[in-house]
């Protein structure tokens, strides 16, 4: 074999190996959605991978700030695209005055509508930025109040929609909450629970401090009942603490909450309020899967499973997860996991 030859061959297999590697994709950025800037991440390992869209909840608790404690490990697999909705995070920095004020809460109201006008628009960029042909939805909590909402109203843009936590009816689930929490105060005979509960009565609320009081007793119910998350999970990436975003997480989450629960003195109506999936979220034309805490509270697995029993979809799955309750730990992520690497 001549030596021309010889580097010819050479250079063709090292051509080969350099063009097969995977473009990886790390782009974290302002985008213009419904008038206003708002905050969209996007990593993966191989920009080729599907492509998954999580709608965090609260409203304003982002998943920005943690993304790779919980999901760094699917960036082999997926591209991952976190978004900050509007009134959250860094968008909500990006857009409200410094310092915040009633006047800015009162004048700039949230509706589920608009979030989820939101939701679309951020889909279709991705899409269209990464050149895919749909998406796969995650909506947690609140995220899957917008999450369902995208899913009904766009069905072309996504792949499937996998709902956490998912909410089927708001009031009824805070007045099944509260009564689930004072049983369980009685049990334990949890006087400080139970004066507290008598105080607030049973929802819903024209106040949303009240709402807020209720939350905290059924967060540590929750806890008492099911597996934590590990703890390194919500350590802040470097890049986002920092005191700015630090006021940008505290004040987008009590300006999001406030419009969430309403606050009848200031004139805020409640998003939360006209919440009913029963009535308009029937029939999908997505596969839909639904990842459900066995000890959640809030949203209980009576509710979501009576709901899903009733949901027409191309293919439809419940997931029931033992030790977990609301919010995430290491077994729902595994359960999402699962649904998302099975599409």
């Amino acid at each position: 074999m001549n030596h021309t030859f010889l580097l010819l061959i050479i250079f063709t297999f090292l051509s080969g190996s350099l063009t097969a590697q995977p473009k990886s994709i790390s782009e974290e950025r302002f985008i213009q959605v419904g008038g206003i800037e708002q905050w969209v991440t996007m990593h993966g390992e191989d920009r080729t991978k599907p492509v998954i869209l999580f709608l965090h909840g609260g409203p304003g608790s982002t998943m920005s700030p943690y993304d790779d404690a919980m999901y760094g490990s699917w960036k082999k697999d997926f591209i991952l695209v976190n978004w900050d909705q509007r009134g959250a995070g860094r968008t909500f920095g990006r857009n409200a005055p410094s310092p915040v004020t009633e006047d800015y809460w009162i004048e700039n109201p949230l509706t589920v509508e608009q979030i989820v006008a939101d939701g679309i628009e951020v889909s279709e960029y991705v899409r269209k930025h990464l050149g895919k042909r749909k998406l796969i939805l995650i909506g947690t909590s609140w995220g899957s109040v917008v999450g369902a909402n995208m899913a009904l109203a766009r069905p072309d843009l996504f792949t499937a929609y996998v709902g956490h936590s998912q909410v089927v009816e708001s009031t009824g689930g805070f007045v099944h909450a509260y009564n689930k929490v004072s049983e369980l105060a009685q049990k334990a005979n949890d006087t400080e629970a139970l004066v507290k509960l008598k105080e607030l009565g049973q929802p819903p609320y024209e106040d949303a401090q009240k709402e807020g009081q209720l939350m905290r007793i059924i967060k540590k119910y929750e806890h008492q009942n099911s597996v934590p998350a590990p703890a390194t999970w919500w350590k802040i990436r470097s890049e986002y603490d920092n005191e700015k975003d630090a006021q940008a997480r505290y004040d987008g989450d009590d300006y999001s909450f406030l419009h969430f629960a309403g606050f009848k003195k200031m004139g805020i109506k409640s998003m939360a309020a006209g919440i009913d999936f029963r009535k308009n979220g029937m029939t999908y034309k997505v596969p839909v899967y639904f990842i459900q805490g066995e000890e959640d509270i809030l949203t209980p697995k009576e509710a979501t499973k009576a709901y899903y029993d009733k949901v027409k979809a191309p293919k439809k799955q419940f997931i029931l997860v033992p030790g977990a309750a609301h919010g995430h730990n290491q077994a729902i992520i595994e359960a999402q996991y699962k649904v998302v690497k099975s599409l």
